[in-house]
């Protein structure tokens, strides 16, 4: 019975993940917590605590989630779960990504790709690949980069894993822009922005947009980026995203250099 409790509250809590309610998804974990702990299963626990951890990374509570990753791959090993294993190591490897500590997310991501290729976790593998293009892109190292995330679109693509088509082809954007391949970086983010469009999924429609604002204003072209940031800010607020803050001043930086040029060009 407690089993079941905690299985329908972690299933509830990943409806609202997927939906971007991350709020409601942390009560649903935490609870599901709570049961686990009183149950003592360990199966249930890991389940429970890696939930958790992925809802703290993505709501911005670093230290948070590094210590449910901690305990769930204590327990993983324990259980001799090796394909848990490996996602909690990516997970990690996330983290430190985020922080921009590039060796150590390569290292978690090497050690978890070892673990995904013992086990053929293949749908793993593929978003594995692009966040190993990540690091090479962060780095500078772009023909890596891109041979990882060519290899990455080819394992999502065998697991009809259409989202994570959307992701990869939104970083290529993100590379390409970063070596001021413009045009190149808005066909692949339009690409990316098409399936997200498709999947009704307003938070990877958010990303591309973001990527299109900075593909604008690149190009000078300040009303369009205005234009993109805008929806961005939007999905933020409704979400209420850890870049909301960061984004608005951005957006009204944007605002205020359109303001100035149309002021001018009236002048």
């Amino acid at each position: 019975m407690a089993w079941t409790q905690s299985a329908n509250l972690n299933w509830l809590g990943n409806q609202h993940f997927a939906k971007g309610f991350y709020t409601k998804a942390y009560e649903c974990y935490s609870q599901a917590l709570d049961v686990d702990r009183q149950n003592g299963d360990q199966r249930a626990l890991a389940t429970t605590l890696g939930n958790l951890g992925n809802i703290c990374a993505v709501s911005g509570r670093r230290e948070q989630a590094h210590a449910y990753y901690t305990e769930v791959l204590e327990l993983q090993k324990i259980l001799g779960d090796d394909r848990g294993i490996s996602t909690t190591l990516a997970n990690l490897g996330n983290l430190c990504a985020d922080a921009g500590e590039w060796d150590r997310a390569k290292a978690h991501y090497l050690e978890a790709l070892d673990l995904m290729n013992a086990v053929s976790d293949h749908a793993g593998k593929a978003v594995l690949l692009s966040d190993l293009g990540l690091v090479a892109r962060e780095t500078g190292h772009f023909d890596e980069a891109m041979a990882f995330y060519q290899e990455s679109l080819t394992f999502m693509r065998r697991a009809g894993n259409d989202g994570g088509q959307a992701d990869v082809y939104r970083m290529v954007g993100r590379m390409y822009l970063a070596q001021g391949r413009i045009e190149e970086a808005q066909s692949c983010t339009l690409t990316s922005l098409d399936i997200a469009k498709r999947l009704q999924d307003e938070l990877r429609t958010g990303g591309a947009w973001y990527v299109l604002a900075s593909c604008h204003e690149a190009k000078g072209e300040w009303d369009k980026a205005v234009h993109y940031l805008s929806k961005v800010v939007r999905v933020d607020a409704k979400y209420q995203l850890p870049k909301l803050t960061e984004n608005t001043k951005r957006l009204q930086v944007l605002c205020d250099r359109l303001a100035q040029i149309q002021e001018a060009s009236h002048g």
